[in-house]
């Protein structure tokens, strides 16, 4: 009953925002984005600018509100217009898809198995951050996101080669970084 009652409380919420009842989308608002900031900030570096993506999301988010149909959870068709609004604001502001087309990747199991179980959800971010661009937007895409290489190649108009390959640079740059870490850790370097 209590899942019901969630479910109906925030349809209610919607119904209401989609008058533009200011009370139901600022409750809305408070509801989703402490996440959305989280999800904005994995693409942007910049707390900032990645405080001015969620805010322009959200504004399309109120804007399209009547485009929700109520499939599926509406926290991830908000997600979706987040993603997309960083992907448009990477591309515009930074330019930054320098793709290396590389048709057949292959991946590596040893590239598969991180060993991150000792780090903070902090360094983690750090690592990824520290990621080109272009990499970092793939690496969330599909490990983050979970959209396949195909889906990645439409959204960001590539090939689904360049896909692969911008992701496989990614895990050894982030293999690389685990592995600086560590021995930092354990004081060999």
């Amino acid at each position: 009953m209590k899942v019901i009652n969630l479910h109906q409380k925030e349809k209610q919420l919607i119904e209401q925002a989609l008058l533009n009842n200011r009370q139901a989308q600022h409750q809305l608002y408070t509801t989703f984005s402490p996440k959305m900031l989280s999800v904005c900030r994995q693409y942007v570096k910049d707390i900032h600018h990645a405080e001015d993506v969620m805010i322009t999301a959200f504004m399309k988010v109120f804007t399209n509100l009547n485009k929700f149909e109520h499939k599926g959870s509406f926290e991830g068709w908000i997600r979706k217009i987040m993603v997309n609004e960083c992907i448009d604001f990477i591309r515009v502001k930074k330019n930054v898809f320098n793709h290396h087309e590389i048709e057949n990747v292959i991946l590596s199991e040893s590239e598969d198995s991180f060993e991150i179980d000792t780090f903070s959800v902090d360094d983690i971010q750090l690592l990824i951050d520290n990621l080109p661009d272009g990499y970092r937007m793939i690496f969330n895409l599909y490990a983050i996101e979970g959209y396949k290489h195909n889906e990645i190649a439409k959204m960001l108009k590539i090939s689904e080669g360049t896909s692969k390959s911008q992701l496989s640079h990614a895990r050894k740059m982030l293999q690389q970084q685990i592995n600086l870490l560590k021995n930092q850790q354990n004081g060999t370097k």
